[in-house]
């Protein structure tokens, strides 16, 4: 589960960018596999349908001069406009290869991806999360409904915030999780964050992740 919430310290220095390894063994990113039986379910990015996401749209400009973070791990996530404002602990992958959730018991927890990149470093970091547990909603819920232009703010432990701007919302199937696309430097400050969407049944879950592509675009 690694390292947990609280840091004794941490490394100054820049973590490698995904590679292919990681990001063969991430494809098959799969975060709560026992939701919630319930209607009408949490929203979904439009089209709601696993099979056809839309398209990502033109990532924004940054400022002239806004320089990428060193490294420092994450320790909190706002997004003011679906109400979320959550630790963030570390985790790691599991032995499926797939990126660990945090504890399904704690609704309001998130994960930082602690071999990837950190949130404002050059690179794409990743922040995971559930959708929902056994007794409801959870800290992403409500991350289908998010728009282009939204702020997700991080702060670090080193004391900063990186705030990055959505760029685009899209489910994507399970079975065909673009792994390359998602996880990809783009030679900019990234940041995705992922839940469970999709269609979803008692036996299998839910069949697709919901991801969210925002770049850096201040700190403080």
């Amino acid at each position: 589960m690694g390292r947990g919430l609280y840091h004794s310290g941490f490394e100054l220095r820049r973590r490698s960018p995904w590679g292919a390894l990681a990001l063969v063994m991430l494809s098959g990113l799969a975060m709560v596999r026992n939701g919630v039986d319930s209607e009408p379910g949490p929203p979904q990015p439009a089209p709601a349908a696993v099979s056809e996401s839309r398209r990502t749209g033109v990532a924004p400009v940054p400022p002239a001069g806004l320089r990428a973070l060193a490294y420092a791990p994450a320790s909190r996530i706002r997004i003011e406009s679906i109400d979320v404002d959550a630790p963030v602990m570390d985790v790691g992958l599991d032995q499926a290869g797939w990126i660990e959730a945090p504890p399904a018991q704690d609704p309001n927890m998130a994960g930082w991806y602690q071999n990837g990149i950190s949130p404002g470093q050059r690179g794409t970091s990743v922040i995971v999360g559930h959708v929902d547990n056994e007794a409801g909603p959870a800290v992403f819920y409500g991350l289908g409904s998010l728009k282009r232009g939204g702020h997700v703010e991080v702060t670090r432990y080193d004391g900063r915030v990186a705030v990055f701007e959505v760029y685009g919302v899209e489910v994507f199937s399970k079975e065909d999780f673009p792994g390359v696309r998602v996880y990809g430097d783009t030679g900019q400050p990234e940041l995705r964050v992922i839940t469970c969407g999709g269609g979803y049944s008692k036996a299998h879950g839910y069949d697709g992740n919901v991801v969210a592509f925002a770049r850096l675009v201040a700190t403080r």
